[in-house]
């Protein structure tokens, strides 16, 4: 199953290159990330194409991270997915924990990638409804 990294941060200059650094020192990817400002502090959330190292990596040289399973999903690029998504969620009583999206291609693939209150049985209902449900290979690949 793909999983977030998620770091706590200091929010003062340099300490974001501090994290890109270590990632680039180890060869791994940033696929996708967002930055939440908690005041005097942040939360950087990425998917990377090799989390595990990552975390090890990060947490060796004192960052205080974590990983979280997560939901990753290929949706097309059409008016209403989202609320296709959403809707079948709410109608399987699955909420949404933490979610975040972005597009590929515009016009053809988008990605959204969610942690969800029931991990396991969202996976099997969203690939039945015709998600593709991404493993950690197709992370990779993104």
């Amino acid at each position: 199953m793909p999983k977030q990294l998620n770091i706590f941060l200091e929010n003062k200059p340099g300490r974001l290159e501090s994290v890109t650094q270590m990632l680039s020192a180890n060869n791994i990817n940033v696929i996708a990330f967002t930055i939440q400002d908690r005041g005097e502090f942040g939360v950087m959330k990425l998917l990377v194409d090799k989390a595990e190292q990552a975390y090890l990596a990060l947490a060796d040289k004192g960052f205080a991270c974590a990983l979280k399973d997560i939901l990753l999903l290929s949706i097309k690029d059409r008016p209403g997915n989202l609320h296709k998504l959403t809707s079948l969620l709410l109608k399987h009583k699955v909420n949404i924990v933490d979610a975040h999206g972005f597009v590929l291609s515009p016009g053809k693939e988008g990605v959204c990638w969610l942690e969800l209150s029931d991990m396991k049985n969202a996976s099997g209902i969203l690939a039945g409804e015709g998600f593709r449900v991404l493993d950690d290979k197709a992370l990779a690949e993104l």
